[in-house]
């Protein structure tokens, strides 16, 4: 599995499990740089909203942001569309809607 496969289904347990994690372990795991997770995460992000699926990057956590994603994260959900004036309850909302029920 590469890289760019795992991501996905890391996500997916992370939701299941209803849990996030820091972007430096995320990209630990997956043998990433920074910078490239950041990329597969914006693509995810761009695969997302065409789907009208909650937004899988939203389980990602910034080390300074009290448990929010990175501001990069908002930048792109406004790109896309979304409506994050309360960024808190933008990603409540988003994690809430990733975690199964």
């Amino acid at each position: 599995m590469t890289a760019s496969d795992a991501l996905p289904a890391r996500l997916a347990a992370l939701a299941a499990a209803g849990e996030t994690v820091s972007y430096g372990a995320l990209a630990r795991d997956l043998g990433l740089r920074i910078v490239e997770l950041t990329g597969a995460l914006e693509a995810l992000m761009e695969e997302d909203a065409a789907s009208g699926r909650p937004f899988r990057a939203a389980l990602c956590r910034s080390r300074l942001g009290d448990g929010l994603p990175a501001p990069g994260f908002f930048l792109k959900a406004r790109a896309l569309g979304a409506d994050i004036a309360d960024p808190a309850a933008f990603t409540a909302r988003e994690r809430q809607r990733l975690t199964p029920r």
